[in-house]
């Protein structure tokens, strides 16, 4: 009774449409068809490989075992599938393993991403209610930087331009 309880809250966590992200729940759903596929692939790869010579998949622990192998793209080789229908198992089992793998890296990703972009937006926001209150959030140097460009940039519009070739500073 316990294991189904475990599932069940586990399920709800993941599934919640309430205070879930998309990309979270999209991950939420990848890993529970990667789980299911593991399953159904052990089964069947089983089936496949049951009478064959040379097989060397032919229980379900073993096969639950190289289907997890599988799916990581860790491939110890220890266990293989040596018919047609079970290759094709295993290329499904890839396939879906490289594509959640993937949707996890990308949620991971997607949450940096989101966390810094919300960080700049409040920094963007604090900027501006400074700047609406009249605060400065320059300093002394930065400010004689920009006059400094704005004086030479004055002077090249007014077709004076900086003084070249006398190796000293162009505004005096």
């Amino acid at each position: 009774m316990f294991v189904p309880a475990v599932v069940t809250r586990v399920m709800q966590a993941l599934f919640a449409r309430e205070g879930r992200s998309l990309h979270v729940r999209a991950v939420g759903w990848a890993t529970l068809v990667l789980g299911v596929a593991m399953l159904l692939g052990s089964y069947a790869v089983v089936a496949a490989e049951r009478g064959a010579a040379s097989a060397n998949l032919t229980t379900y622990p073993r096969a639950l075992w190289w289907s997890v192998e599988t799916a990581t793209t860790v491939g110890y080789g220890d266990f293989y599938p040596v018919t047609l229908g079970g290759r094709l198992v295993a290329c499904v089992l890839m396939f879906v393993g490289i594509t959640t793998y993937g949707m996890v890296t990308a949620a991971i990703a997607t949450w940096f991403v989101s966390r810094e972009q919300q960080r700049q937006h409040r920094l963007g926001q604090a900027l501006r209610a400074g700047a609406a209150r009249g605060e400065r959030w320059v300093g002394e140097e930065a400010e004689a930087v920009h006059a400094r460009f704005d004086r030479l940039e004055r002077m090249i519009a007014a077709g004076g331009g900086p003084a070249r070739g006398a190796g000293g500073d162009a505004d005096g």
